[in-house]
């Protein structure tokens, strides 16, 4: 489970990036609309955040942690295969995809299942 902790607090941080790049292009440039440029700013700094709080919950085997991060993957995965195969930057999907794919494997191995699977019970 460390394993797969310490890969949700690299896709954090690097969804934290892009969200500041987005920040930053959105400042020094001039969008369409500045309302939904700071929105989608917003929407990715939110996946950032709950990638870091659910790479927490997996270094502490958390049961809530699990699912969230199983849906971000989803979602990554969809940026991933648009930014491989359809807008044509393999260089910035295939990673976002081989991470994705990484830690997948890694929260559905045998151990990962039995660790939260033999936590004691709540008190």
């Amino acid at each position: 489970m460390r394993r797969a902790a310490l890969v949700v607090a690299v896709q954090s941080g690097a969804v934290a990036a892009v969200a500041l790049v987005l920040l930053w292009l959105t400042v020094t440039s001039s969008p369409a609309s500045v309302g939904r440029a700071l929105a989608e700013v917003v929407y990715v700094g939110l996946g950032a955040a709950l990638l870091a709080a659910a790479a927490v919950g997996l270094w502490r085997v958390s049961a809530w942690a699990r699912g969230p991060v199983v849906v971000m993957q989803v979602l990554l995965a969809v940026v991933g295969y648009t930014l491989a195969f359809e807008a044509g930057r393999p260089l910035l999907g295939v990673p976002v995809l081989a991470l994705v794919a990484v830690e997948l494997y890694l929260l559905f191995t045998p151990e990962a299942r039995l660790a939260f699977l033999e936590r004691p019970p709540p008190r």
